[in-house]
């Protein structure tokens, strides 16, 4: 019989969370340093060297590699012959490890989660409760994997009731054109085939826990149905031209993972779930000798990328510019932001066209008259930093409040990730104003460039708060120019392979 204490579990889960928060997984560092060598799309290559100097900066620094760490997923194993020495059950030695994890005061953590989710949404501020899958096994091992999970690649899953006789790689690649960049490319796809509704999706993200093997696999070649559905679908979404961060590209996905399960004969149940560019995940076990230990990566396991600006890029002065200037801009090109940036999300965006609507002003210190505002919601700083990791948020979930900011604030300009829908490019064009792009995955990168940060405005909101940033040389791509032409409809375009018929 082996005895689990509950210190030596709540312990190993808070030093798992704050491993993964700063060091990528190996196989991830390694797949995408050969992704990166293997592109040809310069914007594309650009993302990924932020993305990989972003990771080993992380990794020395001990700080997030996204400002998004996540909602914590474990999956837990428990042995039938264990016994445990503690006076929580195991969901509420989970939540207690995530407590000490993401108020670990040497390395923030960003507490995202809300509760009351169809009401208040309040945020917990402790990052729990965690989402917790416990299974009662063979053995004297308690066995954990276990991740953190980002928003922006979570928002875009996706589970269908296929009909027994409906194709699934015609499902696979309409349902990848159309989750469009929110989550991160490159990244993993996890997918989980048959059992029923929710164990289609449950076996999708379980999937998410497995190492990248993708090149092996290939060189070796398939051994069964499910490796050469893999192998199809690796290849044939890669071919839809997606690329790093939607620009357009070789590389959309790194690798595709299945999970199947015995299904009803009238049905075929299947579920996406990718990973994103900050894929962070680990396993342990414990066996009654002690905390679980984590070996981090040597630094010669990291490519010798180092990202810098192109030279071309176009440096702007947030607080001198003009429409006219904005004009000239093209999709794709590089500009490198200095000056005053007001920052907003989710929250802030609700709250400011409610308050519009009202005829209410804004609060002192908001204006965003031939300004810019950045989709952001940064980690709290540790010492010496003006804030923690700041990358963007997803821009398409601010697109319903698009045409109120720019009509009803005379905003010029946003900054996010991802593509812009229809209505946001259509407000785009109708005034005249631009979105920018900033690397997800790149967030302590990005963070570098914030010289000073304070907060104005809705300061109950947490990280959802309106800051004004001081910036230099922050680096952004144009999404979207002012006639509304989407980097993210050219750039994947120029790269799709077509197929020979």
């Amino acid at each position: 019989m082996t005895v689990i204490r509950q210190q030596d579990f709540v312990e190993s889960i808070a030093d798992a969370l704050q491993f993964i928060s700063y060091y990528h997984p190996t196989d991830f560092i390694q797949a995408l340093a050969n992704a990166y060598e293997r592109e040809q799309s310069p914007a594309a290559k650009d993302a990924m060297a932020q993305i990989l100097t972003n990771s080993r900066m992380c990794a020395m620094g001990h700080r997030p590699i996204c400002q998004d760490t996540g909602i914590v997923v474990a999956f837990v194993r428990v042995g039938m012959q264990v016994q445990w020495q503690a006076d929580l059950d195991i969901v509420g030695m989970v939540n207690e490890g995530v407590r000490r994890a993401y108020l670990n005061p040497d390395n923030v953590l960003r507490a995202s989660v809300v509760s009351d989710p169809a009401g208040e949404r309040k945020n917990t501020r402790d990052n729990t409760p965690a989402v917790v899958h416990v299974e009662l096994v063979q053995g004297n091992k308690v066995e954990v994997r276990i991740a953190a999970k980002g928003g922006g690649s979570e928002n875009k899953s996706v589970m269908k009731m296929l009909n027994p006789g409906d194709d699934i790689v015609e499902w696979v690649l309409q349902s990848v054109q159309g989750m469009g960049a929110g989550w991160c490319p490159p990244g993993m796809l996890g997918i989980g085939i048959g059992g029923t509704a929710e164990k289609s999706v449950l076996l999708a993200k379980e999937s998410l826990m497995d190492d990248i093997d993708m090149p092996a696999l290939k060189a070796r070649g398939a051994a069964n149905r499910i490796e050469a559905l893999r192998i199809e679908l690796f290849d044939k979404i890669n071919a839809l031209g997606i690329g790093a961060q939607g620009l357009g590209g070789l590389t959309t996905v790194l690798d595709v993972k299945i999970l199947d399960y015995p299904t009803h004969a009238a049905s075929k149940p299947i579920a996406i779930i990718p990973n994103c560019a900050a894929t962070r995940h680990i396993h342990f076990e414990l066996d009654g000798t002690g905390r679980a230990e984590f070996v981090p990566p040597k630094l010669e396991d990291y490519p010798d990328v180092q990202w810098q600006p192109a030279a071309d890029a176009l440096r702007v002065n947030l607080d001198t510019i003009t429409r006219e200037q904005i004009a000239t801009w093209q999709p794709g090109d590089t500009v490198l932001l200095s000056g005053k940036l007001l920052t907003g999300r989710d929250a802030a965006h609700k709250r400011i066209v409610e308050m519009l609507a009202r005829g209410e002003k804004l609060p002192e210190g908001v204006d965003f008259n031939g300004r810019f505002i950045y989709y952001v919601g940064p980690v709290d700083p540790v010492e010496g930093e003006a804030v923690g990791p700041a990358g963007p948020t997803t821009a398409t979930r601010m697109d319903k409040y698009t045409e109120a900011m720019l009509a009803k604030t005379g905003l010029m300009g946003m900054v996010g990730k991802a593509e812009r829908g229809k209505i946001a490019i259509e407000a785009i064009k109708k005034h005249a104003a631009v979105s920018l792009i900033a690397v997800g995955g790149a967030a302590y990168l990005v963070s570098k460039a914030i010289r000073h940060a304070k907060v104005i405005a809705f300061a109950d909101l947490g990280m959802e708060a309106i800051y004004e940033f001081e910036v230099e040389d922050m680096p952004v791509t144009v999404a979207v120019d002012t006639q509304g032409n989407s980097i993210h409809e050219t750039g994947p375009a120029k790269w799709k392979i077509i197929p020979v018929v």
